[in-house]
């Protein structure tokens, strides 16, 4: 392997391991993303987000090429044990030198409309925007693999919302 490969290999490795950063402020940490198989329509993505600045900061949008529509969302229980997926238009807050997840069950990144399927090692160029820290572009590694906390057993969609989130896995 030459010198050239192996400095591209060792960058290539790093920025899976190390955190991304906007701001010096924030930090994206463990990000990943997965979706429910070759034929879904939809997928995920979770990860930490920690704001080491003196201020709150929010997240107010994301973008990726890798789906037709990019939603922050979270699950609210409507009763009886079911829990339905909704848009948080408003954002996430990220508070002064704290931290948001963004799991499976909980707040998430939501992808609809996938432009190919997401295969294990894929990697996501994805864009967060924050309301004071502004954007920061973070490659999100597809981990079908990874075990979660959260079946479909207990989860409500809604109308409005079936078709877009239709074959997804959280």
């Amino acid at each position: 392997m030459s010198v050239k490969s192996l400095t591209l290999a060792a960058v290539a490795a790093f920025s899976f391991v190390a955190p991304a950063m906007a701001d010096t402020h924030i930090m994206i940490h463990d990000p990943y993303a997965r979706s429910a198989g070759k034929a879904a329509k939809a997928g995920a993505a979770f990860m930490t987000i920690m704001n080491h600045g003196d201020e709150a900061d929010r997240l107010i949008s994301v973008t990726s090429d890798a789906a037709a529509r990019v939603e922050l969302h979270t699950h609210l229980e409507i009763g009886d044990g079911v829990m339905k997926m909704m848009h948080v238009e408003e954002g996430f807050e990220i508070p002064a030198e704290g931290a948001r997840m963004l799991d499976r069950g909980g707040d998430h990144v939501m992808f609809m409309g996938l432009t190919q399927p997401w295969e294990q090692g894929d990697v996501l160029t994805v864009t967060f925007t924050f309301e004071k820290s502004g954007e920061m572009v973070v490659e999100i590694p597809v981990d079908l693999e990874r075990k979660g906390s959260m079946g479909h057993e207990h989860m409500s969609h809604g109308e409005a919302t079936e078709d877009a989130h239709a074959g997804h896995d959280h």
